[in-house]
């Protein structure tokens, strides 16, 4: 089931016990399994690699691996020229990056592709730098954003850090008037500074620029939840949500609770009363389609989606969810139905998705025309299937 609570991605197959499974990546059309252990093929290994296998098992680094196999840094993927995915040492993106804006330091998309890449790989004092310099030359409210997170994830280390941040993201709010995220690290700010009052403050502001912003309610939950508890923190989101015409205060509710086997049921109510207050919202059906999911009330799923199936064309997520559970319930034909109209899709990942897992499903009847086959071939003479 597609992942809901704010975290994007996809379950794929589920392994436990003492066996091991060796298979290509694309064995797993629904994502690899977070406990999968993943085995790297070495065309050629290195002299310093080949030397240390002729020694005997040997415990090294991950630091070592990564040089061993060839790799300046942890391997990271990337596009060649032509679009193809390959793998290539972080630091030598970094370097290549590095270079490429150098050359033309008034493009500033370089910088930006640039300072993406060190934010995403926590190289903050670098990506200060860069971010620096593409808002003295006339940087977006988007830049300011950026360069005031850079400012406050080194905030810990170095306090200095949390004045030049206040005003950056301040100036990144005054950029930006609609966005709640200038605010909503404000907040984050505040905290840091252990100043309760303009911590709420902030909280309480990017509320008020965006009330769906399921973020900004997650944090204010948290935020009662370690000042008073969880039942004033629940009061207080219930109390407001009552004014509200989204469902992000249930979202963020729900998601507090959903990763919990213990507490899943309330995840569902809030999920529930989420869909209540927001009956098309896709990411209130997707929360409760993927509750359902978690706990294998297929049926359930099938009930949440089946009315939201025009959804589907535009959603991949729900698109997702909804396939897996008739898949699963081997609702073949229902399967077939809901793959042949997001085939027709205009919207790139929807109709990838169909097209892929089109060739699951023909890969799984297939199999099962073969079983058939193989059972018929192995009965007796005089006991052929009726």
């Amino acid at each position: 089931m597609a992942a809901t609570n704010g975290q994007n991605g996809v379950a794929g197959l589920q392994i436990s016990g003492g066996a091991a499974i060796v298979a290509p990546v694309s064995a797993f059309p629904n994502g690899v399994p977070g406990n999968a252990l993943i085995v790297i093929p070495v065309n050629k290994p290195t002299d310093e690699m080949t030397a240390l296998m002729e020694q005997g098992p040997a415990a090294i680094t991950v630091e070592m691996m990564w040089k061993l196999l060839g790799f300046n840094g942890p391997a990271v993927q990337v596009q060649d020229d032509q679009g193809r995915p390959i793998a290539i040492g972080l630091e030598d993106l970094l370097a290549g990056l590095d270079k490429h804006w150098v050359e033309q330091p008034d493009d500033l998309n370089r910088g930006r592709i640039y300072a993406q890449e060190l934010l995403k790989h926590q190289r903050l004092l670098r990506a200060e730098q860069v971010l620096s310099k593409i808002v003295a030359k006339g940087g977006t409210g988007d830049d300011w954003l950026a360069l005031g997170i850079a400012q406050l994830s080194q905030g810990t280390e170095d306090p200095k850090k949390l004045d030049k941040a206040e005003g950056t993201l301040k100036g990144a709010q005054n950029l930006m008037k609609d966005n709640p995220y200038p605010s909503l690290h404000l907040a984050k700010l505040f905290q840091q500074k252990k100043e309760q009052d303009k911590e709420l403050e902030f909280v309480d502001k990017a509320i008020a620029i965006d009330p769906g912003c399921i973020d900004a309610w997650a944090y204010l939950f948290q935020f009662i939840k370690q000042k008073d508890s969880e039942d004033a923190a629940l009061a207080e989101l219930e109390k407001r949500a009552a004014g509200q015409t989204t469902a992000a205060p249930y979202i963020a509710i729900q998601g507090y609770y959903a990763n919990d086997e213990a507490t899943r049921d309330q995840a569902v109510k809030y999920a529930e009363k989420a869909l209540a207050k927001a009956p098309d919202d896709p990411l209130a059906i997707l929360c409760l389609s993927a509750l359902h999911g978690q706990k294998g009330d297929l049926e359930s799923v099938i009930k949440v989606l089946q009315p939201h199936e025009a959804k589907m064309s535009r959603d991949v997520r729900l698109a997702n969810n909804y396939f897996e559970a008739l898949f699963q319930s081997r609702q073949i034909e229902k399967v077939t139905k809901l793959l042949n109209a997001l085939a027709g899709s205009p919207n790139k990942e929807v109709k990838q998705f169909a097209i892929e897992r089109s060739r699951m499903v023909a890969q799984y009847l297939q199999q099962q025309q073969q079983q058939l086959a193989a059972g018929a071939q192995g009965q007796a003479p005089g006991q052929q299937r009726k």
